[in-house]
């Protein structure tokens, strides 16, 4: 057996195992000469595809595996399959590599994986005049070449055995293709339909998330006015305080002042009975400040309803104040439950809020400093005035007639 540099893939495939009819061998000749190179034609079948490590060995006839070859040669991969005369190839073997003696060999075509995929008719290598040669056997020769001959006959006849459950396995593998293909079709139909389907799904779910930006920029503009109107209430009032400070302030001025008054007149009244002869001078006296008393007192009553009317204006401030910030609680909810859906349906589509190309400010340049816990930033921050509703007026006026009436 020939040595090579490098072995071609074998195994210890059984004959059971092999599949003759996949790759046919042409135009093999009964003998062929010694000392010419021998020229191997062969074609592959409609559904067989040669690989990159296939060969072409010569066996001895009786061979049991792959590895029992001669020599061999490396196949030439055709360009291209589809092509009718790609099918049909040819391999040279050279005179110095192929056998010296006159046993019968055969080709076979062998794949990567060590499994032969076709095999020759039986030939010999011995030269052209050799059947003139009268040759002179015995009877245990002769016996012996019947024995052989029965033998390549059984083999034969299971050659064509094997060649008939390979053309059966082969059609029901084309059968079983066939099947495959048709559940293939069908697979990539669905593949499409499905593919479709996602398609209209994504653009639904783009198409909401739209509207839902749209949403949080108008409800982000919603809490910025409604803090600006916050912060403008919240400044009205503290001015009403200051004011009231100063209302408070004046009235008690005012008391000391008439606290000093009714002194003053205790001590005419002294004076009065102590000076005598000024009596009627200190009479009119004490007239005139029982005026200036009476003034002070009306004074002081104005004061008075001025205080109760400041003091009744600012629990109506500060119940519209506690209404708004209760407004400005539900919309930040609202905000919130807006901002976690927003976050789900990125997540669910698998993006990123941070990446998008709309991001809410977290602070306002300019204006009071903002929570960073909220997810529009501050609503008080702001300048605008905000427009009280009929319905939120309402209600400031009804628990500010609760507020009076307790």
């Amino acid at each position: 057996m020939e040595e090579t540099i490098k072995d071609p893939p074998t195994s210890a495939v059984l004959l059971d195992h092999c599949h003759f009819s996949q790759v046919i061998f042409n135009s093999v000749e009964k003998f062929y000469i010694p000392g010419g190179d021998v020229t191997c034609h062969y074609t592959f079948t409609q559904h067989f595809i040669p690989r990159r490590k296939d060969w072409i060995g010569i066996f001895r006839v009786g061979w049991k595996t792959t590895r029992e070859y001669y020599t061999f040669m490396w196949v030439t991969l055709p360009i291209d399959l589809n092509n009718k005369s790609a099918k049909q190839q040819e391999v040279q073997f050279k005179a110095y590599y192929l056998p010296k003696d006159d046993e019968y060999y055969q080709f076979c075509y062998v794949d990567e994986d060590g499994v032969v995929r076709g095999a020759s008719i039986p030939f010999q290598f011995r030269p052209e005049n050799e059947e003139d040669i009268l040759v002179v056997t015995t009877q245990g020769e002769v016996e012996e070449i019947e024995q052989h001959n029965k033998e390549l006959c059984k083999e034969n006849q299971e050659l064509k055995d094997s060649c008939v459950s390979l053309q059966k396995q082969n059609s029901d593998m084309q059968a079983e293709l066939q099947k495959k293909q048709e559940e293939l079709e069908t697979l990539q139909s669905i593949n499409k339909k499905l593919e479709l389907k996602v398609k209209e799904q994504k653009d639904y779910w783009e198409t909401e998330l739209l509207q839902l930006k749209e949403q949080n920029q108008k409800m982000s503009s919603e809490n910025e006015k409604m803090g600006i109107r916050v912060d403008q209430l919240q400044a009205q009032l503290s001015t009403q305080e200051k004011e009231m400070e100063k209302l408070v302030q004046g009235d008690q001025d005012k008391t000391e002042q008439l606290e000093q008054l009714k002194k003053e007149n205790d001590h005419l009244f002294l004076s009065l009975t102590e000076q005598r002869k000024d009596q009627k001078k200190l009479e009119q006296t004490v007239e005139q400040m029982k005026q200036n008393e009476t003034t002070a007192m009306k004074k002081q009553q104005e004061l008075m309803d001025e205080n109760f009317d400041l003091s009744k204006r600012l629990s109506e401030n500060k119940i519209i104040c506690n209404a708004l910030k209760r407004e400005k609680e539900r919309l930040e909810g609202e905000n919130d439950l807006l901002k976690r859906e927003n976050s789900r349906l990125l997540s669910y589509m698998g993006l990123d809020f941070n990446s998008l190309p709309y991001q809410v400010p977290t602070s306002d340049e300019g204006g009071a400093r903002q929570n960073p816990g909220l997810a529009y930033g501050n609503p008080y921050s702001g300048t605008e005035q905000m427009e009280i509703t009929p319905r939120q007026y309402q209600l400031v006026t009804t628990e500010t007639s609760t507020k009076t009436f307790e």
